[in-house]
């Protein structure tokens, strides 16, 4: 991916939310965008470790507030995106990180409440945080939204079908708020990271062999959120995007992806 200009990448003024913020990937996310000038709320479920990314991006001289929250609760996220809106201003960019992915083993092994809590997070926390912040937007007729989707929303998985089948209901999802917002200045984007090394992908039997040459670098994901957070990719709202793609090759190509279709959840007959 072509890193964008460090003039091109000023939020100074925007109010983001992060969630996942604790750690990992978001943590990584949320220090980008407040070095680039955002002011960050980010959300996790552990108090320590939000306490620690609040404490970092304060070092590095940027504003944050964090809220200790499940993102499968409706009015925790609610009152979370209200009380940004109060203290920080309103919300110019959703990322939306939290993300589980559950036990491994085939349907008929894994726990029924197991594989349906990694929908409820995965699917339902992006849904419930686009829901609180996208009225604001819409009344401001702008905003982005930045989905971390996987490349397993796009290929079945033996061993994770719930993570799988919840990567791919987050592409629809992009897809579908891209269409019901276009009209409305928001931009809405669904991206992969590639196989970040995480305390979760760490702890997946079906990643222990890997090769160290086949992890992502985690700051591709935040190098690409930082782009896409500048709106100069806005013409690719509703589009999966991967860290390792040429971003700045793919907004060129902007006409020729929108005729054909293409980096979109399709049936091709």
């Amino acid at each position: 991916m072509s890193k964008p200009e460090a003039e091109d990448s000023k939020l100074t003024g925007q109010v983001a939310i992060v969630t996942g913020g604790g750690r990992g990937i978001g943590r990584v996310i949320a220090q980008t965008l407040s070095r680039a000038g955002a002011k960050l709320a980010v959300t996790a479920r552990s108090r320590d470790q939000l306490d620690e990314t609040v404490h970092l991006i304060q070092q590095q001289g940027g504003q944050a507030i964090s809220f200790a929250l499940d993102v499968t609760d409706q009015l925790a996220v609610e009152q979370m995106v209200s009380e940004t809106a109060r203290q920080l201003g309103p919300v110019d960019l959703l990322v939306n990180n939290a993300g589980i992915a559950g036990e491994e083993g085939p349907v008929w092994e894994v726990t029924a409440a197991d594989w349906w809590q990694v929908l409820e997070v995965n699917l339902r926390g992006p849904f419930l945080c686009a829901r609180a912040v996208l009225p604001g937007m819409v009344a401001r007729q702008r905003g982005r939204i930045i989905n971390i989707a996987s490349n397993a929303g796009i290929r079945p998985s033996a061993g994770y079908s719930g993570y799988s089948v919840s990567k791919a209901a987050l592409l629809r999802l992009t897809d579908c708020l891209a269409e019901m917002t276009m009209t409305h200045g928001i931009s809405v984007f669904a991206i992969s990271p590639g196989l970040v090394r995480t305390a979760m992908t760490q702890d997946m039997p079906a990643w222990k062999d890997v090769p160290d040459s086949d992890w992502v670098p985690v700051e591709r994901a935040s190098e690409l959120c930082m782009f896409l957070a500048t709106g100069k990719a806005d013409r690719l709202s509703g589009r999966y995007l991967h860290v390792l793609d040429d971003i700045t090759e793919l907004v060129q190509r902007a006409d020729e992806i929108l005729a054909n279709d293409l980096y979109a959840l399709r049936l091709r007959k």
